[in-house]
């Protein structure tokens, strides 16, 4: 790296700080990445293998630096991300904020006071399949938006460890249909509908999950959307979406990786050749996510607001009342208990 451009701090050297460290080592724009996680050794392991620098995990926080990646799991967000934001500086972090409204308002509302960009990390907003399909709707190509349809299914279940700390299926998984719905009509989901089961193995039950679900939402324009979801498929990782309109129907995700089998004509999937997971899935939409973070951090619009965070969550918690309650809810009226 040249000794000019910019310095970022990523937090945690997990699977996704790997995927932002990498990713911001290939940004010319980008001369110091500084990284810190809990266990330092695997710090120095990504620092050496990307040509960064391990600092101290107590003082992380503390360093001055032009940008943070906030990598660390969800419910580890709430200090940190505080700490950070006095920095006032922009910050890139996984979604969700955190788990609950209030405190994803709380972070919203110190970011907006604070004056820091902060990009969640919504990657399906950057995926060229659901961006092209974004740009039918604005262009008018597709006409009148008729329906709306998502499909998320993971190849692998997570293990018992994911488990306790993921907030469920409903805001970890589906928060990106949410957002990427709504982006994509350019309207909020106003009504949910859910169900939800446990069809496989795991340890779903003693953490009140599940790994599979049924959703019809509704956005506040009126366009109806139907979003499916498992913890397992076992032919490879899928998630992809299909909208129709009344001049044109279109697919995002549908491509030679996809793993289906085809009964009645050719497999669009090869066995051998299937996304994988989620970051072989989406790993070009990460690598862009991350190009547009330096993007904002010279200076450029945030793409992806603290706010869409907000409200994926809020439709998430209102997927959860649904399934308790077994009643179609208002989102907008959705607040922690």
């Amino acid at each position: 790296m040249s000794n000019e451009g910019f310095t970022v701090v990523v937090i945690g050297a997990g699977r996704m700080g790997d995927i932002r460290a990498t990713d911001l080592a290939a940004d010319p724009r980008v001369s110091q990445i500084l990284i810190a996680n809990r266990t330092p050794e695997r710090a120095v392991a990504l620092a050496e293998r990307i040509g960064g620098q391990a600092i101290d995990w107590d003082t992380a926080a503390e360093t001055t630096a032009d940008a943070y990646v906030m990598a660390l799991a969800t419910d580890a967000h709430g200090n940190m991300l505080d700490r950070l934001l006095e920095h006032g500086k922009p910050i890139l972090c996984e979604k969700p904020i955190a788990l609950t409204i209030a405190d994803t308002q709380r972070i919203c509302d110190k970011a907006e006071q604070a004056g820091v960009s902060m990009q969640i990390g919504f990657q399906r907003r950057f995926d060229t399949g659901m961006v092209q399909a974004r740009e039918s709707v604005e262009s008018g190509a597709i006409g009148t938006v008729y329906d709306l349809v998502l499909a998320s299914r993971d190849h692998t279940p997570p293990g018992r460890d994911f488990l306790p700390g993921s907030g469920g299926i409903f805001r970890d998984l589906h928060v990106h249909d949410f957002d990427i719905a709504s982006w994509i009509v350019g309207s909020s989901i106003e009504t949910v509908q859910a169900i939800r089961a446990i069809r496989g193995e795991g340890d779903y039950a003693e953490f009140d999950d599940a790994d599979v679900t049924k959703i019809i939402a509704v956005t506040e324009s009126g366009v109806p959307i139907s979003i499916t979801g498992t913890r397992h498929d076992p032919r490879g990782h899928d998630v992809r979406l299909e909208i129709f309109g009344s001049q044109d129907s279109l697919s995002a995700g549908i491509t030679p990786r996809t793993p289906l089998l085809a009964l009645d004509g050719p497999s669009i999937g090869i066995d051998n050749d299937v996304y994988s997971g989620f970051i072989d899935r989406f790993r070009d939409a990460f690598r862009a996510e991350t190009t547009a973070f330096v993007d904002v951090i010279a200076g450029a619009p945030n793409p992806c607001p603290p706010t869409a965070a907000l409200d994926a969550l809020r439709a998430a918690i209102a997927c959860e009342r649904s399934v308790a309650t077994g009643k179609q809810i208002v989102v907008r009226d959705v607040h922690d208990e």
